[in-house]
């Protein structure tokens, strides 16, 4: 069982102020497992419907006009789709999307369910309305790998949209998607094997880079257009010289920072965005309006100015073990003020 936030700070305190007795403490935690500091989260979500494990992986949809407007969609992956504006507040439920991951680009909304299909997987592509914030159903496409993961991606270099459905086994592939109004086209353009099971995955259309998180191993980055191939070289591991304590989870960016969900320890590693040096670490701990964020899953940020509420953009972690203070009770999502991290690392 990985250390939790609250047993890891009672710790930390009890060496502060017992000496050498405190050392013994802190040998028994893994030195990789300790955070640089930790930052609070000023707003959570609306808890998910479904109990146990249940929330998974967040996504922001920034408002093209109007960034205070902007929503999270994000996954329970017992049974809905979750759409919260930035308050937390659930604006939208879509059941019967089983998606454990989901990504979003422009309008595009694609979740990766590995339930679909008869249980071979699918994506299920929506469209968002920005006069409503609603989404909408528009095609599900079965997918060769048993989707669990997601990420999508916009070519500088075509200009085609991308979508990385990965699997527990491995396996992960590419689509090249074309939404026009409520058609969709879709064709598998790559596939291959990275070994173990995957999940967590971003692509990054500032550097090219497709990072792919292999639970038990770390971070690999694969180049992000089709004709990439395989060649790959590793961010982070969860081995002896890494950084990670696995499992190896949700991956983003927001600015010139680069972050992964650690969740054997239960915080998130920082790298620079471009050389992808290794920067620090830190967690989510309780604060007056929100709780800590444990066992977390997926993450989501940007540095968009999105209103008065997060005006240098948002960092966005999922809940494995929801309680107070604010609604406690199944998981859910928890909202950092971006500025609150890259303002220390």
């Amino acid at each position: 069982m990985p250390v939790t936030r609250k047993l890891r700070t009672s710790l930390l305190s009890a060496s502060a102020l017992a000496g050498a007795a405190g050392l013994v403490l802190q040998a028994a935690i893994p030195a990789q497992a300790a955070a640089d500091f930790d930052v609070t989260a000023t707003v959570e979500t609306a808890p998910v419907s479904h109990s146990g494990d249940a929330a998974d992986d967040p996504a922001i949809w920034v408002h093209p006009s109007d960034p205070g407007k902007s929503v999270v969609v994000a996954t329970d992956k017992k049974g809905a789709l979750e759409v919260y504006d930035l308050k937390g507040a659930r604006i939208q439920r879509i059941s019967g999307d089983y998606g454990n991951n989901v990504d979003v680009r422009g309008n595009v909304v694609v979740s990766a369910d590995d339930e679909a299909a008869g249980g071979d997987g699918a994506m299920h592509v929506y469209r968002i309305d920005p006069a409503t914030r609603q989404l909408k159903h528009l095609k599900d496409v079965p997918t060769e790998v048993t989707a669990h993961g997601i990420c999508l991606y916009t070519s500088p270099q075509s200009g085609k949209l991308y979508a990385y459905p990965n699997s527990t086994s491995g396996r992960v592939e590419q689509w090249e998607l074309a939404v026009s109004g409520d058609t969709v086209t879709a064709k598998s353009v790559r596939l291959f094997d990275a070994g173990s099971a995957v999940e967590g995955c971003y692509a990054d259309e500032t550097t090219g880079k497709l990072y792919l998180g292999e639970e038990d191993v770390g971070v690999w980055v694969y180049g992000a257009e089709p004709g990439a191939g395989t060649t790959r070289t590793k961010l982070d591991s969860t081995g002896s010289g890494g950084h990670i304590t696995a499992d190896t989870e949700g991956i983003t960016a927001a600015g010139n920072r680069l972050f992964v969900s650690s969740q054997g320890s239960n915080d998130f590693t920082v790298y620079d965005r471009g050389s992808g040096a290794y920067l620090g670490r830190f967690g989510v701990a309780s604060g007056t309006a929100a709780d800590d964020c444990e066992d977390t899953d997926g993450i989501d940020a940007t540095d968009t100015a999105l209103g008065s509420a997060f005006p240098k953009g948002v960092f966005i972690c999922q809940d494995g073990s929801n309680g107070s203070p604010g609604g406690s009770g199944n998981q859910n999502f928890k909202y950092v003020p971006l500025e609150r991290i890259t303002d220390k690392v």
